[in-house]
């Protein structure tokens, strides 16, 4: 019975701004991390009115953000069947193709991978002035083997698009090239210059810090991060996606918890990084230094947001035994 109560304890926080969250709109819900009470209110939007294109396209990123890409799909294709000249549609639905390609097995992800390249020229075509949209197609052109019509050359052509709408992702993409090409000299000059080109802006920090995780470079990577989560905030997510780097990277879990503790505090969640996934990586970062309780307090916490998220379900279980 102390368990429960403590389990009770816990949960009353949540379960007091789930209630004052009740009449908040599904963008609200989504922006806020409660991902459940979106889901429940964006299927009773689309109960109500089944040609809402947008209710759909919520909905979809809503199990997007729990890495449900089965139960996502389906929306995000209905959203671009509702209204088939929305560029932003067609941009996530390729977005949860390509995801759930990630995940998937081989054949399973042939099978997908030129649907992702169809939605995301359809995204581009629809919406030319989305920097998001180019810098997507992008990443894809990259990543593509050619036979399913990737190419360094046409992700060149994107970057220089990019050069009108966004330099730093212009030189964000550029340096994704010269990795490729595997030129470490050239790839740490773009994404410096990408700095350069926004004063600062705690995303490219953020994206030099991925650089040098990638080529374990862990000092430079750690330098990288003070300077993310120092700049003005522009992307709220950076300080829980620096968090993660820092928990996967095995380095400054302390660092890691603050970043999440201050997220969590503060007022400028964004849908990129939903509420329930920094309490699990707070949790993830409480174990890691031998604090369990803690630990199944912030698994707790996810899951009182997002009962399905399937990461903090293992490792509440896992902690818990």
């Amino acid at each position: 019975m102390a368990w429960v109560r403590r389990i009770s304890g816990w949960l009353l926080p949540f379960v007091l701004t789930v209630l004052a969250f009740a009449d908040a709109p599904p963008e609200k819900l989504l922006a806020q991390g409660r991902v459940d009470e979106a889901i429940a209110a964006l299927q009773q939007k689309t109960s109500a009115a089944p040609n809402d294109a947008e209710s759909y396209n919520l909905l979809c990123r809503a199990y997007f953000s729990m890495g449900q890409w089965d139960r996502g799909i389906p929306n995000c294709e209905k959203a671009t069947q509702l209204d088939p000249n929305n560029g932003r549609y067609h941009l996530w639905l390729g977005r949860i193709y390509g995801e759930k390609a990630d995940a998937s097995g081989f054949f399973t992800a042939a099978g997908l991978v030129g649907k992702v390249r169809t939605e995301f020229e359809a995204a581009v075509r629809l919406s030319p002035e989305s920097a998001d949209a180019h810098s997507d197609l992008a990443e894809f052109y990259l990543e593509a083997p050619g036979i399913v019509g990737g190419g360094r050359d046409k992700a060149e052509a994107q970057a220089q698009i990019l050069d009108r709408l966004d330099p730093a992702k212009a030189h964000y993409i550029r340096g994704r090239i010269d990795e490729k090409k595997k030129d470490r000299a050239a790839a740490e000059r773009e994404y410096r210059a990408a700095i350069e080109a926004t004063h600062g802006s705690a995303l490219t920090w953020f994206n030099l810090a991925l650089f040098y995780r990638h080529h374990q470079e862990y000092d430079q990577m750690e330098e990288a991060v003070k300077h993310a989560v120092a700049a003005p905030m522009d992307s709220p997510e950076v300080m829980v996606e620096s968090a993660e780097i820092l928990i996967r990277a095995g380095r400054s879990y302390q660092a890691a918890a603050d970043l999440l503790r201050r997220y969590l505090a503060s007022d400028d969640k964004v849908e990129e990084a939903p509420a329930f996934k920094a309490h699990y990586l707070l949790g993830t970062a409480l174990e890691k230094e031998g604090n369990k309780q803690g630990a199944v307090k912030e698994y707790t916490a996810a899951l009182a947001l997002a009962r399905n998220y399937s990461r903090a379900q293992e490792a509440l279980s896992q902690v818990s035994r």
